[in-house]
């Protein structure tokens, strides 16, 4: 059995997908834009800003279920110039430092609205 989540402490979906949906004790988060959930404006075309972004909407969902950044076992990271890994894992790194999930990160040629990064996750109850 599924729970699907959602909230307006993230953006909402822009196609046919949830926010999150839980199945088993686990949470699987949809990607992730750096969109402002509650003016619907992208972060500033900075690596650094946008990864915060994300991160925030990546915790939004999570505080929506009494949950954390802390209960976040995997993510996959997607951005649009690897040449840009260093200031995004100084971001990422802020959130995640102590005992941090597991992790890809993969660079792909283009993100939606023209993002620098986009980032999915998984999350144990």
């Amino acid at each position: 059995m599924k729970k699907i989540i959602s909230t307006d402490k993230a953006p909402s979906a822009i196609g046919p997908y949830s926010q999150a949906v839980e199945a088993g004790g686990l949470i699987f988060i949809s990607g992730q834009l750096p969109i402002d959930p509650s003016g619907g404006n992208m972060a500033p075309a900075d690596i650094k800003a946008q990864t915060e972004a994300v991160i925030k909407n990546l915790e939004g969902i999570l505080r929506s279920e009494g949950l954390g950044l802390e209960n976040i076992v995997k993510t996959t990271v997607y951005m649009a110039d690897l040449g840009q890994f260093a200031q995004m894992n100084e971001v990422y790194g802020g959130f995640f430092g102590v005992n941090p999930p597991a992790r890809a990160t993969i660079e792909v040629k283009a993100l939606p609205k023209a993002a620098l990064v986009e980032i999915e996750a998984i999350a144990a109850r």
